[in-house]
């Protein structure tokens, strides 16, 4: 049997990028990359038969990460795109000892990002407990908040009404308002969405927050940061017209597309599912 690190050191520029999240929420990073990298294929899996990631425990997290990341090789990804945060927290340097010869690149809340914009130094994070509570998160604190007051919220329950598509219904918007009072109170100019899914519904977002809240997230610089990556291994793939995109999803499609649809403006969607 091939160990998980007996991978080809030069893989096809031809080849797709791989994207996996716990849902739907990592197309919020595919569009960006889309629109960077508009020759690429890329292949996207949304574990929706294990959403949400943020209440599960880290080993989970992990072994779910493990069994996709297999899979998008399975499919010849070239690259693999964390498009999770709490997965890249729990399950990104795991990943890179495991398949040291794979480019991943993963996501982090955008607090260095926040702590430019911010003018008056205070800044909210809206987030999952698996994020807010781990290392990584902890890191970014102590090597980019210095002179900045971070105020971190765990959000239970919104990840799931993206999941069914309640985009814009009335408890979604509770679930927005109630965690939003409490940074709001504290005075932040800056609100980092430090979850994937949240960006789906940026606009209502920041329409909670009113007008004097800059809200910020991660998709377009993970994207930049790809094309760089990619770039730098000789892994851009050159050949003209627009690439082509896949979806697949340990869930059910009947339920998975019709979201998947909305936030990808294509009504002509089609999700696989895939039982790892």
């Amino acid at each position: 049997m091939k160990k998980d690190a007996d991978r080809p050191s030069s893989p096809d520029p031809a080849a797709p990028v791989g994207f996996f999240d716990s849902g739907v929420g990592g197309l919020s990073v595919l569009l960006a990359a889309r629109r960077a990298l508009p020759r690429e294929d890329m292949v996207y899996f949304a574990d929706s038969a294990h959403c949400p990631y943020g209440g599960r425990s880290g080993e989970f997290v992990r072994e779910r990460a493990l069994a996709i990341t297999r899979f998008l090789l399975a499919r010849g990804a070239k690259a693999v795109v964390v498009a999770c945060n709490s997965a890249s927290e729990a399950a990104l340097e795991h990943l890179r000892r495991a398949f040291p010869g794979l480019e991943f690149v993963g996501i982090e809340p955008a607090v260095k990002v926040a702590q430019r914009l911010s003018r008056n130094h205070k800044i909210g994070v809206l987030g999952t407990s698996l994020t807010l509570g781990g290392e990584r998160f902890s890191r970014l604190l102590e090597n980019f908040a210095a002179g900045t007051e971070v105020y971190s919220q765990p959000v239970a329950g919104l990840v799931e009404s993206i999941e069914a598509g309640r985009f814009d219904d009335a408890r979604t918007g509770a679930i927005i308002r109630g965690n939003l009072r409490p940074l709001l109170k504290k005075g932040i100019d800056t609100l980092v969405l430090g979850c994937t899914h949240y960006p789906v519904i940026k606009d209502r977002i920041a329409a909670a927050c009113g007008p004097g809240v800059e809200v910020i997230d991660t998709g377009e610089p993970v994207a930049r940061q790809l094309r760089r990556r990619l770039r730098a291994r000789g892994l851009l793939r050159l050949s003209p017209g627009a690439g082509r995109i896949e979806y697949f999803s340990s869930g059910e499609p009947a339920a998975v597309a019709p979201v998947m649809r909305a936030i990808m403006a294509d009504p002509s969607l089609r999700v696989t599912r895939r039982v790892l």
